[in-house]
């Protein structure tokens, strides 16, 4: 539905002010859609991020229950099957440290995007209403 628009240079005033007020109230509309469209991107991040941590908890009980059957092995059988059971556990626990760090590195990236969404309706507010005012004490 796009409809015709008087060229600015044969529009009266009143029609140019409906033509400023359709255009402040679209582009508000459209920051508004842009913002939402940033939160959900946002919170997606922050979901994978949680989850990271999740993991990284996860594999931290597995590689302590690895260390607690390593010193039961190592105190029951001797050297060989407490040293494969550490071997487990510190691949465990290295892979617990790499999902934390990926964890951390999503959830620190995920925050200020919608901030500059927030600034960009705000001036959009304050210019309409700086045009509604000036426009009313001209007219």
């Amino acid at each position: 539905m796009t409809e015709q628009r008087t060229p600015p240079a044969d529009a009266s005033t009143g029609e140019l002010l409906v033509q400023a007020t359709q255009d402040i109230s679209q582009l508000i509309r459209d920051e508004m859609q842009l913002a939402k469209q940033d939160l959900a991107e946002s919170g997606k991040k922050v979901g994978v991020g949680a989850g990271l941590f999740g993991l990284a908890g996860t594999l931290g009980l597995y590689g302590l229950g690895a260390l607690i059957a390593a010193a039961i092995l190592g105190i029951a059988e001797g050297l060989e099957p407490w040293l494969a059971a550490i071997i487990v556990a510190v691949v465990l626990f290295v892979a617990a440290g790499v999902a934390a760090l990926v964890g951390k590195g999503r959830i620190s990236h995920a925050g200020e995007s919608p901030q500059g969404r927030v600034e960009s309706v705000k001036a959009d507010i304050a210019t309409a209403k700086h045009g509604t005012e000036g426009a009313t004490h001209d007219v």
